[in-house]
């Protein structure tokens, strides 16, 4: 706030912010390193006027959260995590399959990043990055955000601070997204195995010829027999 001369704020954060991917996309600079830098005593190598901006980045941060619940903490274990990845994607995150999640910390569990020439272009991505993004184990906000990427109003950016209120729809559950994509991952995990079991060559009659498992633990001896 500015009263005359002098300035007021209601809350300043000197730290880096959540959403400072977005900025290193459209700058193309590693704010994080530079912090590094600068706190080593190095000078900045550019000024503001070096600064360019290009095309459009979205973040979406995933949480284990239940929008629908108004937006309630979700609890559990991360039993399987599949990142999406390609040009202009990223994904920043601290998850991995085993991971627990607690109700004692933020419910963040990554953050997906896309970066396009434009703003159509980039919600695409999202959009595509969102399919391709799995977190079984715990409830999210994917299907949430992937519903956000359809939505009409967003797409074409008639968008306000009252915008979900507008578009309580969004909030909803999402017809079992969330348990399609379990399915989805288990059954490409089962045929993986499949393929890996008809292409490993048979253990002796000692040993199940089909247990993978068998097959990896198997003296080198075993493993040489035809």
């Amino acid at each position: 706030m500015l009263q005359g001369d002098s300035f007021f704020f209601l809350e300043m954060n000197t730290r880096i912010q959540v959403e400072h991917p977005v900025t290193e996309c459209v700058a193309g600079i590693d704010l994080v390193q530079w912090q590094l830098r600068v706190a080593d005593g190095q000078a900045l190598s550019l000024s503001q006027g070096d600064v360019e901006l290009r095309g459009h980045a979205i973040e979406c941060r995933i949480t284990a959260e239940s929008p629908a619940q108004g937006f309630l903490p979700s609890t559990g274990t991360v039993r399987y995590l599949e990142v999406p990845s390609g040009p202009g994607v990223r994904w920043d995150g601290g998850i991995a399959a085993g991971t627990d999640i607690g109700p004692h910390y933020d419910s963040l569990l990554g953050k997906l990043v896309v970066h396009a020439p434009s703003r159509g272009e980039a919600i695409d991505r999202m959009a595509r990055a969102l399919d391709e993004l799995v977190v079984d184990g715990v409830v999210t906000c994917r299907p949430f955000h992937r519903r956000v990427m359809d939505e009409v109003d967003f797409r074409a950016g008639d968008i306000t601070i009252r915008y979900l209120e507008d578009h309580p729809e969004l909030l909803e559950e999402g017809g079992g997204e969330e348990d399609l994509s379990a399915i989805a991952a288990l059954a490409a995990l089962l045929e993986a195995e499949r393929r890996e079991a008809q292409s490993s060559p048979r253990l002796s009659s000692e040993q199940d010829p089909d247990s993978v498992s068998a097959w990896r633990t198997a003296p080198p001896s075993w493993r040489n027999r035809p």
